[in-house]
């Protein structure tokens, strides 16, 4: 299934270190186009991102996420994490992370 996703660039004013690349393959889409759900991968480097409303599960890889208000969250193989959407991050991915979600983008 890996070898479906489809390459989904991060903002270069994201980047903050390296040449991290993403891409993304959504399974399902509800009819209004709010939440989705599917597989999302990055390879290593640092970027920002402000967070929707998402759930995920991660598969394979490593990295580090640190919010604003200086909690940090490790990822590997098993982490669950719940975004409540808005926040501002910094990612550092050191082995490429793969990752199923579930994310809301509207109201």
């Amino acid at each position: 299934m890996t070898d479906q996703l489809r390459p989904d660039p991060l903002d270069p004013d994201q980047i903050v270190d390296g040449d991290p690349e993403t891409s993304d393959l959504a399974l399902a889409e509800s009819e209004d186009g709010t939440e989705t759900c599917g597989f999302w991968r990055c390879t290593p480097g640092t970027f920002t991102d402000v967070e929707v409303e998402e759930s995920f599960l991660v598969i394979t890889g490593r990295a580090t996420v640190e919010f604003e208000d200086g909690r940090r969250l490790d990822l590997k193989p098993g982490a669950t994490h719940t975004f409540e959407g808005g926040e501002k991050t910094v990612w550092t991915v050191a082995e490429t992370l793969l990752k199923t979600y579930w994310a809301r983008s509207g109201d």
